[in-house]
């Protein structure tokens, strides 16, 4: 046992020793090593200048009192307006009246009398003339007969009165459903009547066909 201890504590001694010889190694490199950063740090930079002075800049330049220019808010005073003098009067000339009167001046006017105009010197002619349609109306086509599809024709025979109207009116159909509506038909006609030797006559045995035809 004896000899075991002392052989534990010969195998300790060389660390210890490595131990004692790298602490102080290492303490001058790290002195080494901070002297040379440091006059590294140093070697280049100058000292700053401590005399230069300082520059003040104004950003914003403040006008002074006298490059204000105050105004007043009084208005001025208008100016005295004088009145203009009236305009002078012109008096109009006045025409003198002739003292002479006007016929003695241009000459007295000759006097005109008109003629008298004899009724008897004037004849009106009047040319005789025919009667001459006014007003004529075609008749309607009778209901009954359009049903039945029933076609023909009238022959109406009438006078015509001094006034334009017609009489005596008379029909002569192929169907009697066709008279009625003819007769009615003339019965509205106007005429301006027949004139003979200036005065209206009655024109006698007009006659006018009426064709009843039904269209498709």
């Amino acid at each position: 046992m004896a000899m075991t201890a002392t052989a534990g504590g010969g195998a300790r001694l060389p660390g210890i020793f490595r131990l004692l010889i790298g602490l102080p190694l290492a303490a001058i490199v790290t002195v080494a090593l901070f002297l040379v950063m440091r006059g590294l740090i140093f070697s280049d930079a100058e000292p700053p200048d401590r005399n230069i002075e300082a520059v003040n800049i104004e950003i914003t330049s403040q006008r002074t009192d006298s490059d204000i220019s105050i105004r007043s808010n009084r208005p001025q005073q208008p100016e005295e307006v004088r009145t203009p003098p009236p305009p002078p009067r012109i008096e109009a000339a006045r025409a003198e009246r002739p003292a002479e009167g006007l016929a003695s001046t241009l000459g007295r006017l000759p006097e005109i009398q008109p003629e008298e105009v004899n009724q008897s010197d004037f004849e009106v002619v009047v040319s005789d003339r025919d009667e001459q349609p006014l007003v004529r109306l075609e008749p309607q086509y009778p209901r009954r007969a359009a049903e039945r599809g029933l076609e023909g024709s009238c022959v109406v025979t009438f006078d015509v009165n001094p006034d334009g109207t017609t009489a005596n009116i008379s029909a002569t159909c192929s169907s009697s459903m066709f008279e009625r509506a003819s007769i009615r038909a003339v019965e509205r006609w106007r005429y301006q009547p027949r004139v003979q030797e200036g005065q209206a006559v009655v024109r006698r045995g007009l006659q006018v066909e009426f064709p009843f035809r039904l269209t498709e």
